[in-house]
Formats: C-alpha cells, structure tokens, sequence
C-alpha cells in the first residue's frame, strides 16, 4: 500500500506561481515512477508530468517550460512547481505513484487561477 496527500494548491492571480507537494507513505527511492495529473470541470484527467525511478521527467507541451516536476528522497515528497501560471490551468490536481504495477492517487488539491 501507498499513502499520497497532497497540499500547496490554492487561488492566485495569472502569471503568479504555486508548489505543490505530494508526501508518500513509503521510500520514493522504491517506486517506480510517480506524476501529477489534472482534472478541470467537464474535461478528462490528463497527465501534466512524471518522473521515473531513473529520474527523467516527462511534460505534457501545455506546461513544458513552465511547470517542473522533483523530487525529495529523504522527505520521501515530490513536487511540481509551477510558474507563469494561466487560467486554463485551473483544476484539481492529483499526485499519482505507481509502485509494484499497482497505481496509487492522492485526494487531490485544488489549484485556480484568476485572470
């Protein structure tokens, strides 16, 4: 089992940041590759980025170069960080961990921009 919680959402104005952080019940160092996902009201969940238990990071083109995915192995959290944010950003965002073929998902956190 793996425990996500996410915290760091919030209501800020376009183009101002936010950095959300994702703690996991269970060493990172163990699991193979964990993300972030986003939901906006009436659209399907899609992947904003992943990084693999190697440490490449993977973006979805409507954040590359704006949102950064890391991580903390001693503090077993992972992180995205995101600049220059727009309103379509606006969504819940879910922290995921895939850990033994099996995928694990926080509770989500919810993140507005205003324009």
């Amino acid at each position: 089992q793996v425990q996500l919680v996410e915290s760091g959402g919030g209501l800020v104005q376009a183009g101002g940041s936010l950095r959300l952080s994702c703690a996991v019940s269970r060493r990172i160092s163990s699991i193979n590759a964990m993300g972030w996902y986003r939901q906006a009201p009436g659209k399907q969940r899609e992947l904003v980025a992943t990084i693999i238990s190697g440490g490449n990071t993977n973006y979805a083109d409507s954040v590359k170069g704006r949102f950064t995915i890391s991580r903390d192995n001693p503090k077993n959290t992972f992180y995205l960080q995101m600049n220059s944010l727009k309103p379509e950003d606006t969504a819940v965002y879910y922290c995921n961990a895939v850990f033994w073929g099996v995928m694990y998902w926080g509770q989500g956190t919810q993140v507005t921009v205003s324009s």
